[in-house]
């Protein structure tokens, strides 16, 4: 698989994030922080998340992901959108539960416009072991299959701190 990075761009207040090749855990700091900025600008309006060039996305990215879809609900009252054309993906995404947090699309409307890679910032052990630990907790808040997934994982790393 090819080593992940995320490319970002924005238009009239949406914001387009576009993950290629296999996207892991060294990555969600960087994403994280980008998604928080943009829900906290004035122009926000909606996130599309596409997906159609992803190759291995791992937990922890799916729990970024999951974190934005309830920020959005409960702060602006939208859906984000997220495409993806990989059967494998949509069945992760479907199994987690993605279908009642996200509006799943199998392709894009309109073509996305410029993207630019998303800088990596880096962060402390500590740091991405608590991102690690929100991304999962709120993973396991989508459905009961995933409370019983990550259950063992969440304890193992609460109990590190």
């Amino acid at each position: 698989m090819g080593e992940g990075r995320i490319l970002v761009a924005e238009r009239d207040g949406v914001h387009v994030v576009k993950f290629l090749g296999d996207v892991r855990l060294t990555l969600c700091p960087s994403l994280d922080q980008y998604l928080d900025h943009a829900l906290q600008s004035r122009h926000f309006h909606n996130v599309l998340i596409d997906l159609t060039e992803t190759q291995g996305i791992d937990s922890t990215s799916l729990g970024i992901l999951a974190k934005l879809a309830v920020r959005m609900r409960r702060q602006v009252d939208q859906v984000p959108t997220l495409v993806s054309t990989n059967g494998n993906i949509t069945r992760i995404l479907l199994s987690m539960g993605f279908d009642k947090v996200f509006t799943l699309v199998s392709k894009l409307e309109q073509g996305l416009p410029p993207c630019e890679q998303l800088d990596n910032c880096t962060c402390s052990e500590q740091e991405m072991q608590d991102k690690v630990l929100e991304a999962h907790k709120i993973l396991m808040g989508l459905n009961d299959k995933n409370q019983q997934t990550f259950q063992s994982l969440v304890e193992a790393l609460e109990s590190q701190h």
